[in-house]
């Protein structure tokens, strides 16, 4: 029996993804050119900021439908040029590595690639910061060439401290876990994912922000009245802001810690933009996520995602036909070989579970509104939804396909007819 084609079928899925979201981005993009606001946004957004929105949002994906086409264009040379071989092969002759000696020889490989992958992508992120998001106003003036680098270059070392010994430890557990490592593999990631949830905002974003208390004041005290408020008793323990202001004018929020150990961290350029009940107001949705239970349902499910992932991984790891497809001439020794090019394998799947993720998390959105309107936030919230639209430039005239398929978060006026809806029927 013939091999499967494992490279034609790659190929042809990865060609047949860019052709259809291309096409969804033209979609998305004849949208951009609308001038005059729709009929339910005339009385919720400025023409200014309209046309702003609109402008920004066209740079946005003119710049993505050039990188994409980059992208597709230098990934099809690479695997079509047996790069990847080349480089795998190379690697013991040019560094003197035992070809047995697996760690070493992937951790070569991963730092090359990752090396070549920040080469790459520098152009881009810099047109992207200090062209496009400089032109429409979020660049801060505080974002200089030698901040921007410097963010760079503690972006590579974390990644190197952290991803190296992350990968040689699952190397070793595939290599020592016999039919059963997906297992052993899958209980490591779920540990370093509940330890990275801790790290992150504690010992890594004080390396790019500064992470201070939020101060004393009517702001502190009513986000403190509503996290213990009766119906939410949300065990907060830390309540911080940070400087994004440093970098973007872009606002955000969000929460994290483990069992009563609750942190709430609030950009500043969100205190800047925002009223303190439109604040509370967007705080009160936030907490619904964690009072619904959002939260866990996620990490159970992105779980069982891995769970699955890993256990197919498994039925691949030594398909010789699929690393021959590829221009590789052994299993032996090659398990991150064989990780990569599973990523080929799992691309369809990936996509498919993509769009009912989001499809998932939109519902989640509209119960989180509820929820706050459930507590009288519904004034305040649609103020606060509308007001973080305008400062942040969303998508004004959303493309009802292309926001299925790339949108996490409903489109501003879907959630504001839910949150009137709500309204009504708590009244």
């Amino acid at each position: 029996m013939a091999p499967f084609p494992y490279l034609e079928a790659s190929m042809g899925f990865t060609l047949c993804v860019y052709v259809f979201e291309t096409y969804l981005e033209l979609r998305q993009y004849k949208l951009y050119q609308i001038s005059e606001r729709p009929k339910d946004l005339r009385h919720l957004i400025s023409e200014k900021q309209f046309q702003r929105a609109q402008d920004y949002n066209a740079d946005k994906a003119k710049f993505r439908m050039f990188k994409t086409v980059f992208v597709e264009v230098e990934s099809f040379l690479l695997i079509m040029c047996l790069v990847y071989p080349f480089l795998w092969n190379g690697i013991p002759i040019w560094f003197g590595v035992s070809e047995d000696s697996e760690l070493k020889r992937t951790l070569i490989f991963q730092g090359i690639l990752m090396l070549a992958s920040e080469v790459k992508g520098l152009p881009f992120s810099l047109y992207s910061t200090f062209v496009i998001e400089e032109r429409h106003g979020f660049k801060s003036q505080d974002l200089t060439f030698g901040l921007f680098f410097s963010d760079m270059a503690k972006q590579v070392l974390l990644t190197t401290i952290i991803g190296a010994p992350v990968m040689s430890a699952i190397i070793l557990l595939i290599q020592l876990g016999g039919e059963w490592f997906y297992l052993y593999v899958w209980g490591f990631l779920l540990a370093f994912q509940f330890i990275m949830m801790f790290i992150y905002p504690t010992c890594i974003q004080p390396c790019f922000n500064k992470v201070e208390a939020l101060p004393e004041g009517s702001l502190r005290t009513r986000i403190e009245d509503l996290a213990s408020q009766k119906g939410i008793n949300f065990p907060l323990k830390k309540l911080y802001q940070i400087d994004g202001s440093l970098r973007s004018s872009h606002s955000n929020a969000y929460m994290y810690g483990f069992c009563n150990n609750k942190r709430i961290v609030i950009f500043d350029t969100l205190i800047k933009q925002s009223t303190e009940n439109e604040i509370v107001a967007v705080l009160a949705h936030e907490l619904g996520h964690w009072k619904l239970s959002h939260t866990i349902k996620n990490l159970c499910i992105i779980a069982i995602q891995m769970l699955a992932m890993l256990w197919l991984f498994s039925r691949f790891v030594g398909n010789e036909d699929l690393y021959k497809a590829f221009g590789f001439e052994s299993t032996k020794n090659a398990t991150f070989i064989g990780l990569m090019l599973f990523q080929s394998v799992y691309s369809p799947i990936g996509h498919v579970i993509g769009l009912l993720m989001n499809m998932w998390s939109r519902k989640c959105e509209f119960e989180a509104d509820e929820f706050a309107v459930k507590l009288g936030y519904a004034p305040s919230l649609r103020s606060g939804l509308i007001k973080l639209q305008e400062e942040n430039l969303g998508t004004m005239v959303p493309d009802w396909m292309y926001s299925a398929y790339h949108h996490s978060h409903p489109p501003l006026v879907q959630r504001l007819e839910a949150i009137n809806a709500a309204g009504k029927k708590s009244d």
